[in-house]
């Protein structure tokens, strides 16, 4: 039951868990389905729940890290504040999404699949989002930004901070 995870007992969460995966009868096609309402529930994905769904699903633990990680959309670590997922595909990448990447590298101190350390910011990469002919382009919080430049990065960053 969800009190085989240290804390269950006092987070609801799991318990609404488990009965997401009864109504999805804990069938081992639901997995991606459940991931998404743990990562909902969770904000990310610990090892403990991770270990938690691959127990209920009868799976092995490996075989449901594999599916994590290989999907984009799941997040092993709590993410910042503020997304910026970068279009690295060639038409991007030939058009400055690589200075984008060294300017996070060398003022931030952060690399794709990292969070600043104040939590303001988790620095993405995707092969590409479909927005060729804008390039280079990058999703900020979710909205296209198109011709993406370290110029627009800094006044998006400037804002954030006076925003607290």
């Amino acid at each position: 039951m969800a009190n085989e995870v240290k804390g269950a007992a006092v987070d609801n969460r799991w318990k609404i868990l488990e009965a997401f995966m009864k109504v999805h009868q804990y069938r081992k096609d639901a997995l991606i389905e459940i991931l998404h309402k743990a990562q909902e529930l969770f904000g990310f994905l610990t090892e403990d729940v991770l270990l938690f769904i691959a127990n209920k699903l009868d799976l092995p633990k490996s075989y449901v890290y594999g599916v994590v990680t290989f999907y984009h959309f799941f997040r092993l670590k709590p993410q910042g504040k503020h997304v910026i997922l970068l279009c690295l595909g060639t038409a991007c990448y030939v058009k400055g999404s690589n200075k984008i990447v060294e300017y996070m590298k060398e003022k931030y101190g952060i690399d794709v699949g990292m969070t600043t350390s104040d939590n303001l910011i988790s620095f993405m990469s995707a092969r590409c989002i479909g927005a060729c002919g804008v390039a280079p382009a990058a999703m900020v919080d979710g909205v296209l930004e198109p011709y993406f430049s370290v110029e627009k990065l800094e006044k998006k960053i400037e804002e954030w901070k006076k925003e607290g």
